[in-house]
């Protein structure tokens, strides 16, 4: 089998495989014998169909089959072997691709299109100039995510004063009939309620001021009138019997508890940061600031990359693409693609991929390369920043490698995160690459960078 390439241009080239009968002859009677073996034919036992007839019913289909494996086979490892950076697949050619006869056994020529990446020459140095926004974790910062620590991490205490709206109160709630608690009517032992959730005033205020002992009479489908969820819920029945419900309950209460947030002292400090880990109120608050830089820290690094990507292009400067063969591509790959929305996709497929290219070839030119130790750490910091959005600080490494791991086992999560460890290496040696120069920033003039780009966004889109 001889397998060769013929470049058009620097980005287009033919390759052609010719196959010759030696070349796939052993195959193809290995193939009919095993067929053979199964082949169901009226009048013959399985295995012992003439191999003469099995060639007759099926040699074309099996034929085709071989070759055609055997062709994919050579264009992966031509490909892979010299080391080709194509982009998209190989397509066959429209012009050179003749149809084929598999009816009879002969000699076999494909032609296909190759589209070659185009290369990229990138020169960094020292003298190219990049802005670092570092956002400034100021003092209103810093209290609001105290704040936030104080009501996540407080706890509901029992109060003997009168209940306000965001109280719990507990209690026995009973259908009553013509003032009576009625006889195998609804009971409920472990009532639950918090008037700010009702949404009748009314009915809200009947429990605004209660106190333990205290019986009050309401009617739950006018408290919670449009809310079957919550009404089925608090009386313990079916939806669908909502409707049916009498207009009036009695809720005996119990007990009132008072959300209360949590104290700034050791007991905080412990459930945020780890045990022992924080002393007092002012190293509690140096270590909330360094927290919050580290959250935003992805976010200036974003930022950055954004930056360098539009200097790295001016460098790049004009980049030939293959654009005919791109467009055939995702026509001919994507089910739901059309030539016309190819056609109106098309300059921001090219400029995605542009860059996309030159990262390639940053990793490439400084050999950056993601080992399984990169992944694991990029897995373990995307699991603690999803607790983390549930306040859910301080959790043991084991139970954070745990959830990691079964990221890790999801093939599309395993890629999203391999781009991104990827791209943080990239930024790292952008860094090393580049003149940095830092600049604090607040975090309100920070965003009103992406402000700006999501309104480009929605004019180009307009």
């Amino acid at each position: 089998m001889n397998v060769s390439l013929t470049n058009v241009d620097s980005v287009n080239a033919i390759l052609q495989i010719s196959v010759t009968k030696a070349d796939y002859q052993e195959k193809l009677d290995s193939a009919l014998k095993t067929f053979r073996k199964k082949a169901n034919v009226p009048g013959f036992r399985p295995g012992t169909v003439p191999v003469g007839m099995v060639k007759k019913m099926y040699g074309k289909s099996i034929l085709a089959e071989e070759i055609n494996k055997m062709v994919g086979e050579s264009l992966y490892n031509y490909i892979q072997e010299n080391k080709l950076n194509v982009l998209g697949e190989p397509l066959p050619n429209e012009e050179k691709q003749q149809p084929f006869d598999f009816s009879t056994e002969g000699d076999y020529d494909f032609f296909f299109d190759i589209a070659m990446a185009p290369e990229m020459k990138l020169s960094l140095t020292k003298k190219d100039k990049i802005t670092y926004y570092k956002i400034d974790v100021n003092e209103e910062l810093v209290d609001k995510q105290i704040e936030s620590y104080k009501a996540n991490y407080g706890k509901y205490d029992k109060v003997e004063e009168g209940a306000i709206a965001t109280d719990l109160i507990r209690g026995i709630i009973s259908e009553l009939e013509d003032g009576n608690v009625k006889e195998g009517g609804i009971n409920v032992e472990s009532a639950v309620v918090m008037p700010s959730y009702m949404k009748d005033a009314e009915e809200q205020s009947k429990f605004i001021g209660a106190k333990a002992g205290d019986v009050i009479t309401f009617n739950p489908g006018k408290a919670y009138e449009g809310n079957e969820t919550e009404i089925s819920s608090l009386l313990h029945i079916e939806k669908d019997a909502v409707e049916a419900i009498a207009p009036e309950f009695k809720f005996e209460v119990s007990e009132i508890t008072r959300y209360k947030e949590a104290e700034l002292d050791k007991e905080l400090f412990d459930k945020v940061f780890g045990e022992g880990n924080v002393k007092d109120a002012a190293e509690f608050k140096a270590k909330v600031k360094e927290t919050i830089e580290d959250q935003f820290a992805p976010d200036s690094d974003y930022k950055f990359l954004l930056d360098a990507k539009e200097l790295m292009e001016k460098k790049a400067g004009d980049v030939q693409f293959p654009d005919a063969f791109l467009k055939r591509w995702l026509v001919a790959s994507g089910e739901e693609r059309t030539a016309e929305s190819v056609e109106a996709d098309y300059p921001k497929i090219i400029a995605d991929l542009k860059f996309h290219l030159i990262k390639e070839q940053i990793a490439k030119d400084n050999d950056i390369k993601i080992e399984n130790e990169d992944m694991k750490i990029i897995a373990m910091q995307a699991a603690r920043a999803q607790f983390a959005q549930y306040g859910m600080m301080n959790l043991p490494d084991e139970m954070v490698e745990n959830y990691a791991n079964d990221m890790l086992k999801n093939k599309d999560n395993a890629r999203n995160l391999l781009d991104r460890a990827m791209e943080n290496k990239i930024i790292d040696t952008l860094k090393g690459k580049l003149g940095i120069e830092e600049k604090s920033i607040s975090l309100d003039d920070f965003r009103k960078f992406f402000e700006k780009e999501e309104e480009e966004d929605t004019k180009e889109e307009a």
